[in-house]
């Protein structure tokens, strides 16, 4: 839709070319009511066990014992279970032990096993021996024997082996649990290699997410004027991820103008002028846990964009639609290289660093660099029903940078596009 917008001496041009197409991804019960999930418990319910599975069949590839989850990432993988999650990023406070051919424990912290309620996946719920400094203190290392005594325990007296895979665990604790014989792998290669291929329900839980991402994209999109700092246009994703059910944003890579390039500036209070680029990565945990890697690139005002702004804005658009359209299952990840949409030499200098990178309830395996940073050891194969993320990052010198992703479900016909939301017109 065109508008015309008053004169001022202050702002260039009046002419306003607002893209009416992302009204569409607001409630249509109303931008002001939160989203409500239509998916079936039952959808939920086939995700979980198809989730468990995955990580049982791996645990059985490896040959291992039992599976030790500090990640809460890996725990709301296996379990669905999510409890302080980014508080216990970072103080280790609960954990998961699934022993093979045994039970799947959930150890909670302290009076709240009542979250846990009506979890299919989990078997016992313990309360957990927790031995962090902040909690233990002086006695860390009675309380870390105590829970090494039980975990060696479960694991022996449900007949698992002495290979325990684990995904994060302090020195300490990885010296007592070699100290009781036990052989220790590398928890988080195994549930990466789970967690790379979706199943139906996932696939289903994970359009939820990215429709909650792009209702809080078009709240961006609406608010994004001269005026306007950085943080406040950022602060309509955090309002409708969490008022829908969300999670959290992993990073705060939204900004405008000079503050686009070089990348990787997080949001700030920078009062945006007219005409300049907003460039963003939301990077979002949305609801059931799952991410939503969304990337764009407008201008605040919405008004047209500049010669220099459009032909960087197209080159990113190439990078993806070259980079989508080559993407096959089977495909090596050295092949998916050769491939691959080849970067401007005057755009290397800014380049992002991944073409391509595995997404789903957080970015996963595998990360494949860009042509100029890829090393032909790095090993692998894109598959059918995973979840891939095509990115562009394209700047030159003094210039603003362009940020395009999208997200991707691997078919056996190629890459099928999981985001809707509009590209701009140039």
């Amino acid at each position: 839709m065109l508008r015309e917008e008053s004169d001022s001496a202050e702002l260039t041009g009046s002419t306003v070319f607002k893209d009416e197409r992302k009204q569409a991804y607001f409630n249509p019960e109303g931008a002001d009511r939160p989203l409500i999930s239509p998916v079936p418990a039952a959808t939920l319910d086939l995700a979980r066990r198809y989730r468990l599975e995955r990580l049982r069949r791996k645990m059985r590839e490896w040959d291992c014992g039992a599976l030790l989850l500090y990640d809460p990432v890996n725990i709301r993988y296996a379990f669905d279970s999510s409890n302080m999650s980014i508080w216990t990023m970072h103080n280790t406070s609960r954990y998961a032990l699934i022993v093979a051919d045994g039970p799947a424990i959930l150890f909670e912290f302290e009076g709240a096993d009542h979250v846990n309620n009506g979890l299919p996946g989990i078997d016992e719920i313990r309360p957990a021996k927790s031995w962090i400094f902040f909690t233990a203190g002086n006695l860390m290392e009675p309380r870390m024997k105590a829970w090494a005594d039980e975990v060696a325990d479960l694991v022996s007296r449900n007949g698992g082996n002495k290979r325990v895979a684990v995904d994060r665990l302090e020195p300490a604790g990885a010296f007592e649990l070699r100290e009781r014989g036990f052989m220790l792998l590398d928890g988080q290669e195994l549930a990466e290699r789970a967690r790379s291929i979706k199943s139906t329900e996932e696939i289903e839980l994970m359009r939820w997410t990215i429709r909650v991402c792009e209702a809080g994209m078009a709240r961006m999109y609406e608010i994004s004027e001269p005026g306007r700092t950085e943080r406040e246009i950022w602060a309509e994703l955090h309002f409708e991820n969490a008022r829908s059910g969300g999670e959290w944003l992993e990073t705060k890579l939204l900004t405008a103008g000079p503050r686009t390039n070089p990348w990787y500036q997080e949001c700030s209070d920078y009062v945006i002028k007219r005409g300049e680029m907003i460039s963003f990565d939301t990077d979002m945990i949305g609801p059931y846990g799952y991410c939503a890697d969304l990337s764009r690139s407008w201008t605040a005002g919405h008004v047209a964009m500049s010669a220099k702004q459009k032909e960087l804005y197209a080159a990113a658009r190439d990078q993806i639609e070259h980079n989508l359209s080559i993407i096959r299952p089977g495909m090596t990840f050295q092949e998916f290289n050769e491939l691959s949409w080849r970067i401007p030499e005057k755009y290397q200098p800014y380049r992002y660093t991944l073409a391509l990178h595995g997404t789903g309830m957080a970015d996963e395996w595998p990360g494949i660099l860009l042509h100029p940073d890829f090393d032909p050891n790095f090993s692998g194969c894109i598959e059918e029903n995973m979840v891939l993320n095509v990115e562009s990052l394209i700047a030159e010198a003094g210039s603003e940078s362009i940020k395009l992703e999208t997200q991707a479900l691997i078919t056996a016909r190629g890459a099928v596009r999981l985001d809707t939301f509009p590209w701009e017109d140039i």
